[in-house]
């Protein structure tokens, strides 16, 4: 009789056992000893090839999807056949003063120029990096011998990038073949590469050649280039054909791609700047050399290493879904973060969504490193509606930015812990769950769109050791207000859901303490309703009516608002609600959700299941 061999466990011990028993069903080999005979090192080679095989189709099916590819270098060719442009290293980027001061220099020249490439030197740690300009500014005589170099538009805040200059030269082949340009460094940043195709070895004449992400419109005559990220983890370099997107270059012409080699993120934070050399000063009959000074507005940031695999992953069909237009929330979403690395998550909503609701725009939030300053924050957000919105959007629609805001989560854990089940004290399982409820908000929250299950994280905590019998968790949402001291002021707080209706045994919402009246006071609810009062340390009601909450529409509202001085030792009050429904919070629009980890806590209960107590 036949024996069909199970093919679901394939590991080399099941493997050979179920082969074994195959040949023992068979009559002739009904007493036969395998393991005492050399048909075993046949069935070891058995075993083994089909385990092989299987392995190898296993990981082979794998990297055939992009939603289960573990190399990059399949995770990058499926990202690319959707079109999709994975982000490159980027180089941390500052932005500076520079002025040179010529009050001794007689016969001061009219403007100053400041070339392409002036360096500078900065620490972080004990590592120290080189910055550079990327393009020449000029300066003109404030009347004092004082030179404030500034860009196009006249602002004197000044990008330097970190990295090593490179330049990659290629000569194009014969027409007819298909030319592959390759850079073989990995460490490139694409956005700081400057393509230029000359006629020949000997011409100082060039076409610069723009990035075709930047293109709206492509004709035949376009001169656009793409610089991608090839499967081997160098890029590849790429013109059109005069169909695709634009002209390419013909043959014999000369090719440059010069660009900065970075370090990413880990020049980070760098705040002292340093000019590596003197500038250059020509006049009338003399040359001399200066040093500029430099004043630090914001310190580097925005370095960052190659797109990861799973941000490539979530992005490209989303990408691939935006198809160079702006539609969707998505759609935003997708170009944004694609395109600058400064942002680290991006969310969007129509302005008919908005509270209250403003048609005919759609409303942006980023979330960016940290450490980026005000000022690259308001130029990313100017590049995007300059270079973005304005261009790939359908129709007529403003863009309109919006900061996220932040909602903590107060988060109380109590656990029945039984300690003859573990080694451990019910004291240092409480350091150990209250750990992994932070990193639960690090791994599944703070971010847009992410929802806070409370059902998820008990799960996590019960599973963190046996002798954990059952767990529970209390939560509140904490907004933060920014109240203007001694000042009668009315403001209105939103939560991202609603609150809890009140009762008649509970306060809904409290909140921090304050000074007022010259003491300390917190606001509270009235029990079974939903006005507010400011009470005092002992309970004593200061105020009767400061406010009210809307319990629907997840707001808290204050009238005549004026605390003397905030006890926290923070500029801000914390206020503290009690959601409707505390075992799912969706945050909606530019909501993220956090975790007050000075509020929050984790309390074990001893439970001895095994004590027997006789009445």
């Amino acid at each position: 009789m036949a024996v069909n061999i199970q093919s679901s466990r394939l590991d080399f011990d099941n493997i050979k056992n179920q082969l074994k028993t195959h040949f023992a069903a068979k009559s002739e080999f009904s007493d036969f000893n395998f393991e005492a005979s050399g048909i075993s090192n046949i069935l070891d080679v058995l075993a083994y090839n089909t385990h092989y095989n299987a392995l190898t189709a296993n990981f082979a099916l794998n990297e055939s999807f992009l939603s289960t590819a573990q190399l990059r270098s399949s995770v990058v060719a499926h990202a690319t056949s959707l079109g999709y442009n994975i982000r490159s290293r980027t180089a941390s980027r500052a932005t500076v003063n520079v002025s040179v001061n010529l009050l001794s220099l007689m016969n001061r020249p009219t403007t100053v120029a400041l070339p392409s490439g002036f360096q500078f030197q900065a620490a972080v740690g004990d590592v120290t990096y080189t910055f550079q300009t990327r393009q020449t500014y000029y300066a003109s005589d404030d009347g004092n011998g004082i030179y404030t170099f500034k860009d196009s538009e006249g602002n004197s805040n000044l990008v330097i990038f970190e990295g090593q200059p490179r330049t990659k030269t290629f000569i194009v082949g014969e027409v007819g073949e298909r030319q592959l340009y390759i850079i073989p460094d990995q460490t490139i940043d694409t956005s700081t590469a400057i393509v230029r195709v000359f006629d020949n070895l000997n011409t100082s004449a060039f076409t610069t050649y723009a990035n075709i992400s930047t293109a709206t419109a492509v004709t035949a005559e376009s001169t656009f280039y793409q610089l991608s990220e090839a499967p081997n983890g160098n890029y590849e370099l790429n013109f059109g054909d005069g169909i695709s997107f634009g002209r390419s270059p013909s043959a014999g012409n000369k090719i440059t791609v010069d660009y900065l080699s970075a370090d990413g993120e880990t020049a980070n934070g760098a705040s002292i700047f340093n000019p590596a050399n003197t500038l250059s000063v020509s006049g009338s009959g003399y040359s001399v050399q200066r040093t500029v000074d430099v004043v630090t507005v914001s310190n580097s940031n925005s370095g960052a290493e190659r797109q990861s695999l799973e941000s490539i992953r979530s992005n490209a069909p989303i990408a691939f879904a935006t198809q160079q237009r702006l539609v969707t929330a998505d759609d935003y979403k997708a170009v944004i973060i694609q395109n600058f690395s400064a942002v680290t998550d991006a969310t969007a909503w129509g302005g008919e969504d908005n509270v209250p609701p403003k048609y005919g725009c759609a409303y942006v939030s980023l979330a960016f490193q940290d450490g980026t300053s005000d000022d690259q924050k308001q130029a990313v957000k100017d590049a995007i509606v300059a270079n973005i919105t304005d261009n790939l959007s359908i129709m007529a629609v403003d863009t309109i930015f919006s900061d996220p805001v932040e909602t903590f989560l107060e988060v109380g854990c109590t656990f029945n812990f039984d300690p003859s089940l573990s080694g451990l004290t019910v004291q240092a399982t409480e350091d150990q769950v209250l750990p992994l409820i932070k990193q639960y908000f690090e791994d599944n929250l703070k971010a847009f769109g992410k929802v806070w299950r409370r059902s998820d994280l008990l799960a996590l905590i019960d599973d963190q050791s046996e002798a954990i019998l059952n767990s529970s968790i209390e939560c509140k949402m904490q907004q933060r207000l920014v109240p203007i001291l001694d000042e009668i002021v009315s403001y209105e707080i939103p939560f991202p859901t609603k609150i809890a209706e009140p009762d008649d045994v509970n306060t809904i919402v409290r909140s921090s303490t304050f000074i007022f009246d010259d003491k300390p006071c917190s606001i509270q609810n009235a029990l079974n309703s939903s006005k507010l009062q400011i009470t005092d340390a002992l309970g004593q009601v200061v105020i009767d009516n400061i406010g009210s909450y809307n319990a629907d529409k997840g707001t808290i509202s204050l009238t005549g608002f004026a605390p003397q001085q905030i006890t926290t030792g923070s500029d801000f009050i914390k206020f503290s609600a009690v959601p409707a429904n505390q075992g799912t919070i969706r945050p909606l629009r530019n909501y993220i959700i956090n975790i007050d980890e000075d509020i929050s806590f984790a309390s074990g209960i001893i439970d001895r299941q095994t004590l027997q107590v006789s009445l």
